[in-house]
């Protein structure tokens, strides 16, 4: 096993399962999104590896999201340098990974939790997993969702769920089809693994040629350029930054 700080690195069984460890909530620290890709990329290097596993280290808890100390009162290039970081190189990552990822969400994700997430071929789900994309309530917008959401779970659907705010469950999740299977949250890890082992059994040619083209078909990345755009205009406006600021102060925002 690998550990840095703020994540976990292990591989056993061809498997390579990557665990987010940064307390209370794996808040998305540029540190953490950097371990995090260089973890990925350490797998996608490894031939020894034929499976990931995303998950975390900290019960009750997948990620929060973004770190909002990155955003609040911070020149706009630096929240550029981590949405490109969170958007773009994570797609870039996953895309060209040559394996399968699966992402096993045990607890609460929440924005930026979400992309890590759905950046995954497979999402698993404990019972008690929850979802979100609070940003609207903070002044800003879960921009990249924009580009995928829609396609996942139609065009009404993703609105309400991403300009209400509003928290869902695992039962929701899978029947809007953003959870491929919810399991019982003491057995999440296990059946994360047994299905990275039935997918490391195949084929590796066939894996990553069919896994290969599977993403060209769905690829997505042509809209993240500009969702990095969009969300760094939006963080920068003084509602945006109220809305930060109340957040951090525990109060209603002043808009």
């Amino acid at each position: 096993m690998t550990t840095h700080d703020e994540l976990r690195y292990d591989v056993s069984d061809h498997i390579a399962e990557i665990s987010l460890a940064r307390a209370p909530v794996n808040a998305l620290s540029l540190a953490l999104l950097e371990q995090l890709l260089a973890a990925l990329q350490r797998a996608a290097a490894d031939d020894n590896v034929r499976a990931v596993v995303l998950t975390s280290a900290l019960p009750r808890r997948f990620s929060a999201g973004l770190d909002l100390r990155l955003l609040l009162g911070e020149p706009a290039a630096e929240a550029r340098r981590f949405l490109q970081k969170l958007y773009v190189e994570l797609a870039d990552v996953q895309y060209n990974l040559g394996k399968p990822s699966i992402a096993a969400v045990g607890g609460a994700a929440r924005g930026g939790g979400m992309t890590l997430a759905i950046s995954c071929d497979v999402l698993l789900a404990g019972a008690s997993a929850t979802f979100g994309y609070p940003e609207i309530e903070l002044g800003l917008v879960p921009a990249i969702h924009f580009v995928h959401l829609p396609k996942i779970v139609g065009r009404h659907r993703a609105f309400e769920l991403l300009f209400s705010g509003r928290t869902f469950g695992a039962e929701e999740a899978f029947s809007l089809g953003l959870v491929s299977r919810i399991v019982p949250d003491e057995q999440l890890r296990e059946e994360a693994r047994a299905l990275a082992r039935a997918l490391a059994g195949k084929s590796r040619t066939a894996m990553r040629l069919g896994r290969a083209q599977f993403l060209h078909a769905n690829d997505d990345r042509r809209g993240i350029a500009d969702a990095v755009e969009n969300f760094c205009k939006v963080a920068a406006t003084a509602d945006a930054q109220e809305g930060l600021r109340a957040f951090i102060e525990k109060r209603a925002p002043n808009w």
